[in-house]
């Protein structure tokens, strides 16, 4: 039996969660080994207790075979300090170093480049997760006066560097045997000179995948004009949290765009949408739930249900062709309306 903890969080990360909870309820209702229990952890906990996360709720979230998170963010928390708490928490005490990103064109009218195919757009980005700029290291000198200083170091280390490309050209050998590696090390002369030192000693171990580097402002222009030539992109923290975004424009919005934070050593995984928790739009029934779906597949496929999660990413590209989407694609359906259509096509 797979377990699964499900933290749905603030604003519209509650409504498409909903819709997965559906489906985990539906599929546990067809037979397959899969059950789950929710955690309220969210700014309305937070604003009530004080704390995001009671002690002790990381360990016993890690005894579960996946995690499922919504969206975290509420502007009456304007430090995101529990949002902070739960989701960078996770990643740095639970040592999920990956974070996965596939991005994947599932209608070709849906992508901003004109001509461009679905096979055109099919690469995954693969970040460092647990390093960078997010590791929290810096400070203020004279903060809130004139003459105020702010310092944000980045973190980089060998061993988070190298088992972060790995893991790349591991995933790289079982797709199409292409890896390129981002990096800034022309101006970042210390944490991403580190990068592509171990980058080119690393590729020498994979001489059956073609590996490039290629400086990220290069990396962002080729993705816009011709994304075809990309498969598996690994980069740092930062980067890859923008480039994550970049893709997500290509393959028709966030609203689309699913994620992994992974320790595949340990056997650990949060999976989330990377649409954040939008609270302009929370309340309204127009968030798009299919970012979440496609998350909640790749979820599946890690707990061991391969079958349920590859049907699952053919109903949501179902319901696009079939213009069964919320407002942000061009349909007229509510997020539980989406959901709904999509669990029909199961």
């Amino acid at each position: 039996m797979a377990r699964v903890a499900v933290i749905p969080g603030d604003g519209i990360g509650q409504e498409v969660t909903a819709e997965v909870a559906k489906l985990l309820v539906k599929l546990k209702s067809q037979g397959l080994p899969i059950d789950f229990k929710t955690y309220d952890f969210s700014a309305d906990r937070y604003l009530e207790t004080g704390v995001a996360m009671p002690p002790g709720a990381l360990e016993k979230l890690s005894t579960y075979d996946a995690i499922f998170a919504g969206a975290f963010g509420d502007p009456r928390v304007p430090d995101s300090a529990h949002a902070c708490a739960i989701i960078l928490g996770a990643r740095q005490k639970l040592d999920l170093y990956v974070n996965l990103r596939p991005v994947r064109l599932l209608d070709e009218r849906l992508t901003p480049l004109k001509g461009r195919t679905k096979a055109d757009v099919d690469f995954v980005i693969v970040r460092e997760n647990t390093e960078g700029a997010y590791v929290g290291a810096g400070g203020f000198v004279r903060k809130g006066t004139p003459h105020e200083v702010a310092l944000q170091e980045t973190v980089a280390t060998r061993l988070g560097v190298e088992r972060i490309l790995r893991y790349a050209f591991e995933l790289a050998r079982a797709r199409r045997r292409r890896l390129a590696m981002a990096d800034k090390h022309n101006a970042l002369r210390f944490s991403s000179d580190l990068w592509f030192r171990t980058f080119t000693e690393i590729a020498h171990e994979y001489a059956d995948v073609e590996a490039r580097h290629l400086f990220v402002d290069n990396l962002c222009f080729q993705l816009v004009r011709d994304p075809s030539q990309f498969d598996i992109i690994v980069t740092e923290n930062l980067f890859g949290d923008l480039i994550s975004d970049l893709g997500a424009g290509l393959a028709g919005g966030l609203g689309l765009a699913p994620s992994a934070n992974l320790n595949p050593e340990k056997r650990l995984g949060l999976f989330e949408p990377v649409h954040g928790s939008a609270p302009d739009l929370a309340g309204k029934g127009v968030a798009n739930p299919m970012a979440a779906l496609l998350s909640a597949a790749m979820m599946l496929d890690f707990v061991g249900l391969p079958e349920a999660a590859s049907t699952l990413e053919r109903a949501v590209e179902t319901c696009i062709h079939e213009g069964l989407t919320t407002p942000d694609l061009g349909g007229a359906l509510k997020t539980s309306a989406v959901g709904d259509a999509v669990l029909g096509k199961l």
